[in-house]
């Protein structure tokens, strides 16, 4: 059998990290394992005789030298799994194995709201994953959404009889599968929480804070104040996190903002929750999303394909609309909407005639 070569070397954080450290806690014992990991990120390694770190400082130089050592030491039989969504520069002599986790490299999504450091390595980002898809013998992402856009992106089809055809399977795995289920099959029972509704999320563009904020605001315009916490970065997005802060003081906002947490808090932090709310406009899976449904969350979020991938939700909104996050957030509060003030032909010629 041959050596299982994971290829993470641009991976450090977010969803991303959360998998793999879960990937790499559960390296098969009986198959020689390499993995090419980021220096920044903070685990501890595992301790086998059957699991070699190799540490890769991220610059372009040394992850460069780093793919070349790939062609060195991948022999056919091995099997390579990269799990940083990007194709290996040189072509390998093993099985290689995409694992595509990011969107933007897929769809032609405006990258405005990057800082221009982002938006260079998302460019040339997109650049090498066209130029080298050729690379992979497999693609494997997480639901059917990403399977349809990576196919559109390559312009692949499900018809592998042209022998051309490269195979894009939906394998969805989290670090832990149980109490997963698309919907609450028991409605939670009313308590007390610390919040009446999260956002794990970080500040990208995509996770649309703003229009979330926007949609606080409507409801403060209502005299309707519920409770929320969001996760910021305050030293990553400042500029998010300056304006939460303006727009909590002008509305009196029940906003709290606590920052980064380690996995670990996060999962204590559902479960003092009333719900979570998701307005980000595209995700490859939502992991947050598995996450609160396990902990017995309802969960609120975009109508969109993403969403319905992993779950059915309990409310869903329009996330471009501020109002209709807000009026979704009534809704599940059980707190309705007036009717319209309709007016028949001889009211409204009153009221034109009033001025």
């Amino acid at each position: 059998m041959g050596k299982l070569f994971i290829n993470a070397m641009n991976v450090h954080q977010g969803g991303g990290r959360a998998l793999l450290v879960a990937l790499l806690s559960d390296l098969p014992s009986t198959t020689k394992s390499v993995a090419l990991l980021d220096s920044r990120l903070l685990i501890s390694a595992p301790s086998s005789d059957t699991v070699y770190i190799k540490r890769v400082r991220p610059s372009v130089i040394t992850r460069l030298q780093a793919e070349w050592w790939l062609t060195k030491n991948v022999r056919s039989g091995d099997t390579v799994l990269c799990f940083g969504n990007l194709p290996p520069v040189f072509k390998l002599a093993g099985r290689v194995v995409v694992f595509v986790q990011n969107k933007y490299l897929l769809e032609n999504t405006s990258l405005s709201g990057f800082s221009w450091k982002t938006k260079f390595r998302l460019t040339l980002e997109r650049f090498w994953f066209g130029l080298k898809a050729k690379n992979a013998d497999q693609f494997v992402v997480q639901t059917l959404s990403m399977k349809t856009a990576l196919q559109l992106r390559l312009g692949l089809t499900d018809n592998l009889n042209s022998g051309n055809e490269k195979p894009v399977d939906i394998l969805p795995f989290t670090n832990d599968v149980i109490g997963y289920q698309r919907k609450l099959l028991v409605k939670p029972n009313v308590k007390l929480n610390d919040y009446d509704f999260i956002y794990v999320a970080s500040g990208e563009p995509h996770k649309n804070h703003r229009t979330l904020i926007e949609a606080w605001c409507l409801l403060a315009k209502d005299h309707c104040f519920p409770s929320l916490c969001l996760t910021l970065d305050r030293a990553h997005f400042p500029d998010l996190c300056e304006l939460i802060d303006l727009k909590i003081s002008q509305f009196i906002l029940n906003i709290e903002n606590i920052g980064v947490l380690s996995h670990d808090k996060v999962l204590v932090l559902y479960t003092v929750a009333g719900a979570l709310v998701y307005p980000s406009t595209f995700e490859s899976f939502g992991l947050p999303l598995i996450e609160a449904r396990q902990a017995g969350l309802p969960v609120l979020a975009s109508e969109l394909d993403y969403v319905r991938d992993v779950l059915d939700p309990e409310g869903s909104f329009d996330p471009s609309s501020a109002i209709s996050i807000a009026r979704a957030i009534k809704r599940f509060m059980g707190i309705e909407e007036p009717p319209l003030p309709l007016l028949d032909a001889k009211g409204f010629l009153n009221q034109i005639l009033i001025g």
